[in-house]
């Protein structure tokens, strides 16, 4: 059996291809409209913001993630045609992995891999690795715009690390700081802790959370294909992340119903919500306030710490996993969260627009 599950989305969808050390990744954007002004300098932008080596507290691995634009845009606007991309790999250090290419990382997806499809590419993760996430921000650019037609933006940044939390928002620092972080009191603790987890030869996890503003009341199926289920389903999808909560989430488990309903209100002759505790979403559907969410990123896998495992051939032996890697995923997950929100998004957009008779 070939291996499927390369693609997402039904009316605006979304192929990528390739692997962390192959020549090149890259995706197909299929069903979007064409008129839109679209150029490899938008696409670069998020790319550059995903890229390893930005910052001490990021993989040192250098790659420039440079775009290039191969079909689907003529004279620098949309022609509706699938819009076809690709990422050149420049920094492959395959070697690094050549002694681990008969045993099991643990927290990786090695033995899956290799249970399901009987090979994998043990060069960095092959399919699995994280470098396929550039595709979706590729991908997640041309959404953003899409969305900014509407008047809605995404914005997602770091609230926690390890045990540190931020407890303030200043949207203006987010991009100012290592960690991507919204609270810049918080910020120099992150940075120390991260570097004591890099020293140690260790990794920590935290949480990215996302705001949504903007948004039109209506998007979302109200069954199987919620809003927030999409979203999940989208976000999910990220390798790195294990858990998803929208508004007041697992916190909702100790309230009381009097205390977690949102009140209605009127404001200028429409119907506002408050508090939105919901986040944004009632029914399945949106509801024209800030969908807010937060996922939970586990700590990345690769460690240099020794760890127990087993090899292909079921003997027990230890492992030191070396190479480039990240102390913490935040950092580079945060513009990887928007890119799917926003593949989802205008997913539902596009499918809310067949919902009523005009």
């Amino acid at each position: 059996m070939s291996m499927s599950g390369s693609s997402f989305g039904r009316i605006f969808r979304v192929s990528t291809f390739g692997e962390s050390h192959g020549v090149a990744i890259g995706l197909i954007v299929d069903g979007c409209p064409a008129g839109i002004p679209l150029s490899e300098e938008d696409i670069q932008k998020d790319l550059d913001r995903r890229r390893p080596g930005q910052s001490d507290v990021t993989t040192p691995r250098k790659e420039s993630d440079t775009v290039q634009i191969l079909s689907g845009v003529f004279e620098g606007t949309t022609t509706g045609a699938p819009i076809g991309m690709m990422i050149p790999n420049t920094s492959q250090r395959s070697k690094d992995y050549s002694d681990i290419k008969d045993l099991y990382r643990p927290g990786h997806a090695d033995f899956t891999f290799q249970e399901k499809y009987g090979i994998r590419d043990y060069r960095g993760g092959g399919r699995s690795s994280g470098r396929e996430t550039a595709c979706r921000v590729a991908a997640g650019a041309i959404a953003k715009k899409i969305l900014e037609h509407h008047g809605t933006s995404i914005l997602s940044y770091t609230t926690q690390v390890g045990d540190i939390r931020g407890q303030h928002f200043d949207a203006s620092v987010i991009e100012t700081n290592p960690v991507r972080a919204a609270d810049p009191e918080a910020v120099d603790a992150m940075v120390d802790l991260l570097t004591q987890c890099r020293d140690d030869g260790d990794s920590i996890g935290g949480v990215v959370e996302t705001r949504v503003t903007g948004l039109p009341v209506g998007l979302g199926e109200p069954v199987f294909d919620k809003c927030d289920a999409v979203i999940s389903h989208a976000v999910m999808s990220i390798a790195t992340l294990k858990g998803i909560e929208f508004g007041e989430g697992f916190a909702a488990a100790t309230m009381r119903g009097s205390e977690h309903n949102d009140p209605f209100a009127i404001e200028n002759g429409d119907v506002k919500i408050e508090n939105n505790k919901a986040g944004g979403i009632l029914g399945g559907i949106s509801t024209g306030a800030d969908i807010v969410f937060r996922v939970a990123v586990k700590p990345p896998s690769s460690i240099s710490k020794s760890q127990k495992t087993v090899t292909k051939d079921k003997k027990a032996t230890d492992v030191e996993v070396h190479g480039r890697h990240d102390p913490c995923i935040c950092p580079r997950v945060v513009p990887v969260v928007e890119a799917m929100t926003a593949l989802a998004l205008v997913d539902l957009l596009f499918l809310q627009a067949n919902s009523q008779l005009k």
